[in-house]
């Protein structure tokens, strides 16, 4: 008996019952694609922001450089001036070439003219002792640890617990090569996970320093020359 032949001979009930499920699956999908915001799908879009000598698009690729000839004096950003949502699940691939950089969220520009940006940063480094942890830019500085629990408590002290190694999470990250960064920020709770693996979890009780929203950008550090490479950014509200 074909598969068409079973089916007609269910009832309309148990047709019901076995049409429902597949049918709330399907809405659940596309609810969750109507949630997802394309930031850079690789084509070049007027809604990222920053110094045009330093960021360029190419082969799908939004692509960061600096030069030891002429280097820059302070970190700088390319920003997404597009509406971030509150909460989020952002996810982006990244390689380094050298140098330090970075995914802040939840930030705000402090200089326009230098694209200068603080607030919370996904840190990327080169030589894979950073990258992954919770840096605050222009503000409390480290927050978190790789393989760190955290609760920043109202009064900026650091509850710290352990759960996992730092040099085993640093064994996911692959520095000069792609790499996928997935950020969760809901509501005071942030989490980082590179190639899979969670690198921190962290609660800011810290009411008064603890941002709720914000730009999104990526960083060029100072310092010796550089390059770093962005494609397939996205993120999905919460």
């Amino acid at each position: 008996m074909t598969y068409l032949m079973k089916l007609t001979a269910l009832t309309p009930l148990t047709l019901l019952f076995l049409i429902t499920p597949l049918l709330a699956q399907e809405q659940v999908a596309q609810d969750s694609k109507a949630k997802s915001i394309v930031l850079f799908d690789g084509t070049k879009t007027t809604e990222w922001e920053g110094r045009e000598e330093l960021w360029s698009f190419e082969n799908g690729e939004i692509v960061g450089r600096t030069s030891d000839e002429n280097p820059i004096q302070m970190n700088t950003f390319l920003v997404w001036s597009g509406d971030m949502p509150e909460n989020f699940e952002l996810t982006l691939w990244f390689k380094i070439e050298g140098g330090n950089s970075g995914v802040q969220y939840r930030s705000i520009v402090v200089n326009q003219e230098q694209y200068s940006v603080g607030g919370y940063q996904a840190d990327i480094d080169f030589a894979n002792t950073y990258a992954g942890i919770l840096y605050e830019e222009r503000g409390r500085g480290i927050l978190a640890h790789r393989g760190q629990n955290v609760t920043i408590q109202s009064d900026g002290k650091l509850a710290v617990e352990k759960f996992a190694d730092t040099k085993n999470i640093g064994k996911s990250v692959h520095p000069g090569q792609w790499n996928e960064f997935r950020i969760v920020a809901d509501g005071n709770h942030i989490q980082h996970f590179i190639n899979g693996t969670k690198t921190v979890d962290v609660i800011d009780e810290q009411t008064e320093k603890a941002a709720t929203d914000g730009v999104m950008a990526l960083q060029l550090h100072r310092g010796p020359a550089m390059t770093v490479r962005f494609k397939n950014i996205s993120l999905s509200k919460l």
